[in-house]
């Protein structure tokens, strides 16, 4: 349990850090004069559209359940998704996300093998509704990428669209097992192991997708409304401060943004999201605002389901989880 509190305060002192680093590193004698304009409204219609992300999470993934022949209560999927942002944000790359997800699904009455293709066909579903987003923020956005025709945002949309069909059909094989076999010939057991156990879960989410296409359909149109409206806190932050909001530019930044956190090797993409947000973002706002924006995004949409989260872990598995689970 020391542990646990000393890796806590040390994430506590490490995002702090962070926030007043940006902070500090934007702001100038504009500051003050571009904040008194703040519209509070802003700040009440953030944490609405904060929770109905957060309900949608919830809903897609009672329905992937369901899809699997399981049952689960909505209490218990607001269980799964505040444990995902909580251990998320304690460990390197996120990767405590998955394990909290897998524990308070077990706890739902869940079997382990089922509750671990459940999220990564969670996942797989962000991803793929976050990479099929990308041809579209380039057309919106030429600033991006220039020298993108439109010819090619329309030849990338439909190798898109063909790669992920191929892998579905390529994982509904054999053949990627046989290809793992000869690759991995000269890792060591445990490394095979890990390799095999990842194939395994991929293989079954693939099959999961596919296995009841209206289903599926359904839950991703679930997870684009979950992860639009959570992007949305940002456009909203920035009409608060009085700014002519172009919606798709804005969004399409912050798919842009979310897409590279997915792969951030620091605890929930701290500083990577920060340095992110002010590099894409400074251009939209007044002067001296955008790290005060960057942190105060943060603080809706991570730190505040944290929080959440920290609390539903204790109520559920008590303080020996975290003692055991959080090293």
């Amino acid at each position: 349990m020391i542990k646990f509190y000393q890796r806590l305060i040390l994430l506590l002192l490490f995002v702090g850090s962070i926030s007043s680093i940006v902070i500090y590193f934007t702001v100038d004698i504009h500051t003050l004069r571009h904040l008194d304009s703040f519209q509070p409204w802003s700040l009440a219609l953030a944490f609405v559209f904060l929770i109905i992300g957060l309900y949608f999470d919830g809903i897609r993934l009672m329905h992937l359940v369901s899809i699997s022949g399981e049952k689960i209560r909505l209490i218990e999927a607001v269980h799964v998704v505040f444990g995902n942002y909580f251990l998320a944000l304690l460990t390197p790359g996120a990767a405590g996300g998955a394990v909290a997800q897998v524990m308070f699904l077990r706890k739902a009455g869940v079997p382990t093998g089922k509750a671990t293709v459940l999220i990564v066909v969670r996942t797989l579903l962000s991803i793929i509704f976050l990479v099929l987003c990308l041809p579209v923020i380039f057309y919106y956005d030429p600033e991006i990428m220039p020298g993108l025709s439109d010819d090619i945002l329309t030849i990338c949309f439909a190798s898109l669209i063909a790669i992920i069909l191929g892998l579905i059909w390529l994982f509904r094989t054999s053949l990627p097992y046989y290809w793992l076999v000869a690759l991995t010939k000269k890792f060591s057991h445990r490394n095979r192991r890990r390799i095999f156990l990842l194939y395994r879960d991929v293989r079954g989410a693939v099959f999961m997708l596919s296995s009841s296409p209206l289903s599926m359909g359904k839950v991703f149109i679930e997870s684009a409304v979950s992860l639009l409206a959570l992007y949305s806190v940002v456009p909203i932050l920035f009409m608060g401060m009085g700014i002519t909001v172009n919606i798709p530019q804005i969004m399409g930044r912050m798919i842009l943004l979310n897409i590279l956190l997915y792969f951030a090797p620091t605890p929930g993409g701290s500083g990577i999201a920060e340095g992110g947000f002010v590099l894409l973002f400074s251009g939209f706002l007044p002067s001296g605002t955008v790290g005060i924006v960057a942190v105060a995004w943060r603080i809706i949409v991570e730190y505040l389901p944290f929080v959440i989260g920290l609390y539903f872990t204790i109520k559920v598995f008590g303080h020996r989880f975290l003692a055991n689970h959080v090293k």
